[in-house]
């Protein structure tokens, strides 16, 4: 199955408390801010992520305790500029408002962090045309 349909796949099958979850973060719901879910970024598929805060939210039941694959794709999504805020499904199930405050505080400190990427037109000097200011 192509990554592709296998991520649409997901969004079809979401567990209960990514159900939960996704009513609360869709159509800008939380803050105005836009999340996608199940959403392809390289080699892997996310739960949910905000583009513009560099921000991937995980909603993980037991088979993700200690997991060393979840490591390594932790590891991956941050070299490449993302943070990943891991959050337990009884967690969600049962405490929504305490994680929905958690996930305002990471957008927060997403936000204040500076971007790896600058945005487009948006700091970041072309090397290749910079020069350095004539001497006297």
């Amino acid at each position: 199955m192509q990554q592709r349909d296998f991520a649409r796949s997901l969004r079809i099958r979401m567990t209960d408390a990514e159900r939960l979850l996704w009513m609360h973060l869709r159509a800008h719901h939380l803050a105005d801010e836009k999340f996608r879910r199940q959403q392809s970024i390289g080699p892997y598929i996310v739960d949910f992520v905000h583009f513009g805060k560099r921000l991937i939210i995980e909603a993980d039941g037991s088979q993700h305790n200690e997991s060393a694959s979840d490591t390594q794709r932790d590891a991956w999504l941050a070299s490449q500029g993302f943070r990943i805020l891991r959050l337990w499904n009884h967690e969600i199930l049962d405490n929504i408002d305490a994680v929905l405050e958690s996930i305002l505080t990471a957008m927060h400190v997403a936000h204040l962090s500076p971007s790896p990427f600058p945005a487009r037109g948006e700091g970041g000097e072309n090397l290749a045309t910079r020069r350095e200011p004539d001497s006297m």
